[in-house]
């Protein structure tokens, strides 16, 4: 059994790393060791998470995926958030979230029975949990279209300011042939930006 941390932030922004320390000291008091750190910035709603991906793909049945909160995991919808827990289940990875101290026990050896009540139990709270993130990032995204929809209407609303030179950056960058990865670590930019200037240089090219 390996314990592999998952660190998630949604912006380049955010520090992804933050809850890191709190991670190994959880691990440490159960006498646990972590033997991989995955971390990425990418937004929780979507699947499109490499990292997380990459944990999956090296984890192995019995193994641990330790978040600190279930929504590092989960901003999805109800349709990929089953998509990404049948993934897990058909992994046997166990999920433990220092959030939901349900989950601690999966950190633990347990006889077989034990562990299919578990998992059972652990299952219908992570979904809850899940829903309740996805209902935090519905309603805040709703509050922010409409604060939005406000400054428009009373025309104080100018939107985000592209950065051209960084923005020319990375055209360069693209037409060079950079991989995706490069670009994103060299100029700290998101992947819907990187796809929106990708489009902008295959329309010159065209």
């Amino acid at each position: 059994m390996f314990v592999r941390a998952y660190l998630r932030a949604s912006t380049k922004e955010q520090d992804a790393g933050r809850a890191k320390n709190d991670l190994i000291d959880f691990a440490k008091e159960r006498g646990l060791h972590i033997a991989a750190f995955y971390t990425e910035n990418e937004s929780g709603a979507s699947l499109q998470r490499p990292e997380l991906f990459r944990l999956l793909s090296d984890a192995h049945e019995g193994d641990i995926l330790l978040i600190e909160q279930v929504d590092r995991l989960s901003r999805l919808n109800s349709d990929d958030w089953q998509k990404l827990k049948s993934e897990l289940q058909s992994r046997r990875v166990r999920v433990v979230a220092l959030d939901l101290p349900t989950s601690w026990i999966m950190a633990t050896t347990a006889d077989d029975i034990t562990s299919r009540m578990l998992d059972a139990l652990n299952s219908m709270l992570l979904d809850m949990l899940a829903a309740i993130a996805r209902k935090d990032y519905d309603d805040r995204r709703r509050r922010q279209a409409q604060g939005i929809a406000k400054l428009k209407e009373s025309g104080g609303y100018r939107g985000r300011k592209p950065d051209v030179q960084r923005n020319a950056a990375i055209m360069q960058m693209l037409r060079r042939g950079d991989s995706w990865n490069h670009i994103i670590a060299a100029t700290g930019c998101s992947r819907s930006t990187l796809s929106r200037l990708g489009q902008q240089v295959k329309q010159e090219a065209a």
